[in-house]
């Protein structure tokens, strides 16, 4: 991969919140017979508990491998749609913990997905408020405000996350209808400290030992890490609230009740930045 990133203080989250039990791992290939099943590709345990539900097939960051031999095998069942789902940082200014961004298209260094139109245009009349521009796909975590500005100026995109380059990608492999739906965690003027970069664990995990090694080292940073935990709760509770209204298979399975209108004038292009 080349470059991905998704916000360590969900990983931080993460240890916080509970264990995931069984949530975070790959789904059984088997289990893919449902024809409108939905794939979600989450990055974190806590992302995957809230994303289950009956017709949704959820892989984490830890099961991408079982996530592309899923992808061929739900298309050629007739799955109808993956969707990258679960937090981002913030690269337009705008942007707070709790909104939400639904992308427009996918950008990354190989290359730009546009998502598909109609299950993007449920998503903006399901959720109030919500964002429509692209979203960055970079592989490793962005931590510096000046960095997120440079990003944003480069590619226009809200948010950045870790996952959903990846799912564009196998959508395009394999005739999938995609979109990406999250909700910023991080936004662009917050500085991540060294702690919640170090809390990313294993199994999508957060390593809770690191982190609080790392804070009895530089205790400078404990203010700047409790803000971060406080916006990850927010986060989880948007999270938590848009999945229960959004229903079975995230939207995705009354696009066929949908016309061919074009997605509102207004919601087609990011707020610029404020200078």
């Amino acid at each position: 991969m080349t470059s991905e990133a998704q916000f360590v203080d969900a990983s931080l989250a993460d240890g916080l919140l509970g264990p995931c039990g069984d949530a975070g791992r790959a789904a059984d290939l088997n289990l893919i017979r449902e024809p409108h099943a939905v794939i979600v590709f989450v990055g974190m345990a806590f992302e995957a508990r809230i994303a289950a539900g009956p017709g949704i097939r959820v892989f984490s960051r830890d099961t991408r491998r079982e996530l592309e031999t899923a992808a061929a095998s739900a298309a050629r069942q007739g799955c109808r749609g993956i969707l990258s789902f679960g937090v981002a940082g913030g690269l337009h200014a705008g942007l707070r913990p709790g909104h939400w961004v639904i992308a427009s298209s996918v950008v990354h260094p190989q290359g730009a997905w546009a998502t598909d139109q109609k299950w993007s245009k449920n998503l903006l009349n399901a959720i109030d408020g919500a964002f429509y521009g692209p979203i960055l796909g970079v592989d490793a975590p962005v931590a510096d405000p000046a960095k997120k500005q440079e990003l944003h100026r480069a590619t226009g995109a809200a948010a950045v996350d870790m996952e959903s380059h990846v799912v564009a990608r196998l959508a395009a492999a394999h005739g999938l209808a995609f979109t990406a739906l999250r909700v910023i965690v991080d936004p662009a003027d917050r500085v991540i400290p060294s702690a919640a970069l170090m809390g990313m664990g294993a199994g999508a995990r957060a390593d809770s030992i690191a982190v609080l090694r790392d804070v009895m080292a530089r205790p400078a940073q404990a203010s700047r890490l409790i803000r971060i935990m406080l916006d990850a709760f927010i986060a989880r509770a948007a999270m938590q609230r848009v999945r229960r209204a959004l229903g079975p298979h995230f939207a995705l399975s009354d696009l066929s009740r949908l016309a061919d209108s074009a997605l509102p004038e207004a919601a087609l292009v990011a707020p610029a930045v404020a200078s």
